[in-house]
């Protein structure tokens, strides 16, 4: 699903300008059941460069596409996070590691003591969003503030298919650049605007999501963008949607001079269709660079001129780069739906936003490109299908991990296993006694390593590993699948299993069950050898298909395949395939036709198997 252009481009805009009618995807009851709601924002809003404040006038066009009646809504209110004594903070100074950006070590290497930097903002460098009226088509309503969430109780509650307006003035105040959004980051970007407006909860079939905003990341409703953006006219913007208004303003693709209208602001006019979060960020020193992905969207580079040469060089280099993964990521996942990107320096890293991703830019090439590859695989994973990050984080982190590393191996030409890192860092949590279950919310793992290698790596290897279950091209056709079926549509972990389990015609529920949902290992080994007679065992809890390697006393060697019972099937393989194995049974043999020297399970090292060992045995040592 592409959203094509509707109106005249002009070659001097910074961004296509087009049509958003022509845009919409107002998704409304189907057939089969599935529904989801619809927020149409407009915001216009007046930046402060000076105090870091804004004026914001919000208007929210609201369907409720559920077959539920609304007798209450809810907002987040992010900003607010960074003020001490929030939750957030609280968190920083409960866990044993926080995240080194939010707090500082004020103890040594050996024997670390953290401070958390929330706890010492003064007045005038906290984060907030003060909302000072609320109105329902046209009639004011009462609302409660608990931290980051707003709870709204409504005198008239929302049908079944009827659309609402909810007005709103509020004003913000940009944080101190601690975490993803704020003012004067590391590298001097002015402003990083993230998570920045009162934004609605998300309502599906599971109820509402208005998760207090404490460590993670985040979830929202699909609708179509209308933003104006009134600032100092020396700043430069960059960030989701298509700037409507270019030849009004005086800004053109390149870095030459234009005229620009008379007065000390400017106000930029956004325009993003069918996404579900808007971000922006502005600085005065931006240098603009664009580059067209053949069949694909224009890319927009936007970083500060002030920066030393060799990061300059860099920010060049890495652009063709861009293009190759844009067009890899289309490749292998679907076609991106949008008509522009974004790669914006900013933030405090690297974070994922709809059309856009701010990253730090005083990089190195590689560390550049990686980050830009990790970013922008994440406009699949979260921005297009959009899963829940709270409830299943390591579906966005893990499955963007699993793709970016492949397409840098491509894009970079890398060295070595791709997944192999990804491998290591879960089987060292496997094994370190900290490890919790996949469905863990994100912000209740006790320690911030075991949320990261959970997320990222884990999830990664669930991906990898579910390739060595049910065979690599199943794989990639379930992948371009997934994204076909679920795009805009917030899929939970079933509907990737159940996507394997249609492609593959295997059953694939205990996959989900003991990866994703327990932390139960895998551990098999080769206990005997008997001439030509074999014997297996199943030391882990959970269950697995086995690829292994036999080698004759003759040196000649063949590949053998154990399927798994419960599976009901077996992968495509051109190995031997052998007898199955039912997981009640925690020893295994079998027969062949010559006298055995050697044999070794998971010869390829794609089994997730958490003791190496025993995995092999030779009788000739």
């Amino acid at each position: 699903m592409k959203f094509r252009l509707t109106s005249i481009l002009f070659v001097s805009l910074i961004w296509h300008s087009l049509s958003v009618n022509a845009q919409k995807q107002t998704i409304i009851y189907k057939s089969d059941g599935f529904w989801q709601q619809q927020a149409d924002y407009k915001m216009t809003i007046d930046m402060d460069v000076e105090s870091y404040q804004y004026e914001g006038k919000q208007t929210i066009t609201y369907t409720n596409n559920s077959p539920d009646v609304l007798n209450r809504v809810y907002y987040h209110l992010y900003f607010n996070a960074f003020q001490p004594g929030s939750e957030m903070d609280a968190r920083l100074q409960s866990i044993v590691d926080p995240d080194s950006r939010m707090a500082n070590n004020i103890g040594t290497k050996e024997a670390p003591v953290y401070e958390s930097r929330i706890a010492k903002l003064k007045d005038d460098e906290i984060g907030f969003i003060k909302v000072n009226s609320l109105k329902k088509d046209g009639k004011p309503l009462d609302y409660t503030v608990e931290g980051t969430v707003m709870i709204v109780d409504l005198n008239d509650p929302i049908q079944p298919g009827q659309t609402v307006n909810f007005d709103m003035d509020f004003k913000g105040q940009v944080p101190v650049q601690i975490r993803r959004a704020g003012r004067n980051n590391k590298e001097g970007v002015a402003l990083s605007m993230t998570q920045w407006y009162p934004k609605l909860a998300e309502y599906d079939n599971e109820g509402w999501h208005a998760d207090p905003y404490i460590a993670r990341e985040f979830y929202g409703v699909w609708g179509n963008f209308d933003v104006k953006i009134t600032i100092d006219k020396d700043y430069v913007l960059g960030g989701t949607g298509y700037l409507e208004n270019a030849n009004d303003i005086g800004y053109g693709y390149t870095n030459e001079k234009v005229k620009k209208p008379k007065g000390k602001t400017l106000t930029w006019h956004f325009i993003a269709p069918n996404v579900h979060d808007f971000t922006w960020a502005a600085d005065p020193d931006y240098k603009h660079d664009t580059m067209q992905v053949p069949n694909g969207p224009l890319l927009h580079f936007l970083y500060k001129k002030a920066m030393p040469k060799e990061n300059l060089e860099n920010w060049k280099k890495m652009q063709p780069k861009t293009v190759e993964l844009m067009q890899y990521f289309s490749e292998h996942i679907g076609t991106y739906p949008y008509d522009q990107y974004s790669v914006i320096q900013g933030g405090d890293g690297g974070m994922e936003y709809a059309m856009c991703t701010l990253i730090t830019g005083m990089r190195s090439y590689g560390s550049l490109v990686g980050v830009t590859a990790h970013e922008m695989a994440h406009t699949w994973f979260q921005f297009l299908l959009a899963t829940n990050e709270a409830k299943h984080e390591w579906m966005d982190e893990g499955f963007t991990s699993y793709i970016s590393d492949l397409a840098m191996k491509e894009v970079m030409q890398e060295q070595g296993k791709p997944l192999e890192r990804a491998y290591n860092r879960y089987l060292s949590l496997a094994t370190s006694g900290y490890e919790q279950p996949l469905t863990t919310h994100a912000d209740r793992y006790n320690y911030n390593q075991t949320y990261g290698i959970s997320a990222y790596n884990k999830g990664a290897v669930f991906l990898a590993q579910l390739g060595y279950v049910i065979g690599e091209d199943h794989l990639k056709t379930t992948i371009k699948k997934y994204y076909k079926d679920f795009a805009f549509k917030h899929p939970k972990p079933l509907d990737v299993i159940r996507t394997a389990e249609r492609v593959s015609g295997l059953e694939l529920d205990w996959y989900l069950m003991d990866f994703a949902q327990t932390t139960n290992i895998i551990d098999y080994g080769v206990t005997n050898i008997d001439d030509n007679k074999v014997t297996l065992e199943r030391n882990g809890a959970m269950p697995m298909p086995i690829d292994l390697v036999v080698t004759y006393t003759d040196g000649t060697t063949e590949a053998f395949y154990i399927p798994l019972r419960m599976m009901r099937g077996e992968k495509p393989t051109s190995a031997t395939v052998l007898e199955d194995w039912a997981w009640a049974f925690p020893n295994y043999t079998f027969e062949v036709s010559k006298s055995v020297d050697s044999v070794r399970i998971d010869p390829n090292n794609d089994m997730a198997d958490v003791n190496k060992e025993n995995n092999s045995l030779t009788i000739s040592e």
